[in-house]
């Protein structure tokens, strides 16, 4: 049976995704921060604004906000060239990806803070390894 269609609408995305079998998609810093080049590029191509994100070593949380219905490209071109990009790095294939990404669109905006809060504290769990920067050192590269 076909899954069913993904709703887009403009607005606020929670976005998650995780590695296959759990599986660490950062293994080192250099792979962090060729995340955040890449999504900062698609997100200039998409016309997608970043509210808050965190690196973890096996998944990524995002709250973006679309203008458009682009949600679905926007994500498929991220995850697309991030997954090449380790297999290549790490002499593998197949998936990298455990399955679609997860999306919820924010329509509270008392959830928007509960979830920013959420995201921020969500390195402060128990795993050893993750890589956390704010939307501040987004907007710095902006200028």
């Amino acid at each position: 049976m076909p899954r069913k269609p993904r709703i887009e609408l403009a607005g606020k995305y929670h976005i998650i995704n995780r590695g296959i079998d759990k599986m660490n998609i950062f293994r080192h810093r250099d792979d962090y921060a060729y995340f955040e080049e890449l999504m900062c590029f698609q997100m200039k191509s998409y016309g997608i604004t970043l509210h808050n994100y965190c690196l973890m070593s096996n998944h990524y949380h995002l709250l973006i906000e679309t203008s458009t219905d682009n949600l679905s490209k926007f994500m498929r071109q991220l995850n697309m060239s991030y997954a090449i990009y380790f297999n290549k790095k790490y002499k593998r294939v197949g998936h990298l990806w455990q399955g679609r990404f997860k999306s919820w669109c924010l329509t509270d905006e008392a959830y928007l803070y509960t979830l920013m809060l959420y995201i921020e504290q969500n390195p402060r769990t128990p795993y050893k390894n993750y890589f956390y920067r704010e939307l501040y050192l987004y907007m710095k590269t902006q200028r």
